[in-house]
């Protein structure tokens, strides 16, 4: 119906009014309350891309992560009275959308039948010298064909990480991938020793196989804390 009345607004001049509405099926009263509206209309229009505009700026300025609530209070502390359907509306109309925040989840899996195996770092995470000290730590990254996981390995002398394999799983030869790939380089010393949590990957017959041909002595700390934070551990490095 408004396709008609437009139509009929933009051609009443040449065919008359009476006519197109006529030709078109349409009502006149009905046309000319269509017409009566336009001015609210067109303020209406104006009005949201106003608010479109600072949706915009509020999403933004959050780095994407706010969704129509958090909008919604964020436009209401700059004193602008808005209603949430409205703001919705106005957002899906221009496809914006927040990013959802995953709760980081555990992958550290304890493997109860492993041999054990000693903490030779003593929550100590520092090396005097390059490729003494290295620890290893699998995290997750999601992509639009599935999670991807990374595995990295990462010198505690100065904090830089010095090895890495990427999979879509996190069996243990992604992290002996990790591990090969820091020997090839040949960043690692002799007598190393390489501190991970007590995750079925770090103490599989695998990677222990792998770090014992290497000359690389294993060590573990707690399920799913092989860095500390609070000493200047690794993951803010990595």
């Amino acid at each position: 119906m408004t396709r008609s009345y437009r139509f009929i607004s933009e051609h009443r001049a040449v065919f008359g009014v009476t006519r197109l509405c006529r030709v078109l099926g349409v009502r006149r009263p009905g046309f000319y309350e269509w017409l009566a509206a336009v001015p609210t209309r067109t303020e209406r229009a104006e009005a949201d891309e106003r608010l479109a505009a600072e949706i915009t700026e509020v999403h933004a300025g959050h780095r994407g992560a706010y969704g129509r609530p958090r909008i919604v209070v964020a436009l209401r502390r700059r004193g602008r009275r808005v209603n949430h359907k409205r703001v919705g509306r106005v957002m899906r109309e221009r496809g914006v959308v927040g990013l959802t925040r995953r709760r980081r989840r555990s992958l550290t899996t304890p493997d109860v039948v492993a041999a054990p195996v000693p903490d030779l770092i003593g929550r100590d995470f520092t090396a005097p010298a390059p490729g003494q000290r290295l620890v290893g730590d699998i995290t997750y990254l999601p992509t639009r064909e599935g999670w991807l996981y990374l595995a990295t390995v990462i010198d505690l002398h100065n904090r830089e990480v010095i090895g890495h394999a990427m999979a879509d799983h996190m069996r243990a030869e992604l992290v002996r991938d990790a591990l090969d790939l820091t020997v090839q380089c040949g960043l690692t010393s002799d007598d190393a020793i390489f501190h991970a949590d007590r995750g079925t990957q770090y103490t599989s017959a695998l990677f222990r196989s792998a770090l014992a041909g290497h000359g690389i002595r294993l060590s573990v700390g707690r399920t799913g804390s092989c860095f500390d934070c609070e000493t200047g551990g690794c993951h803010q490095a990595a």
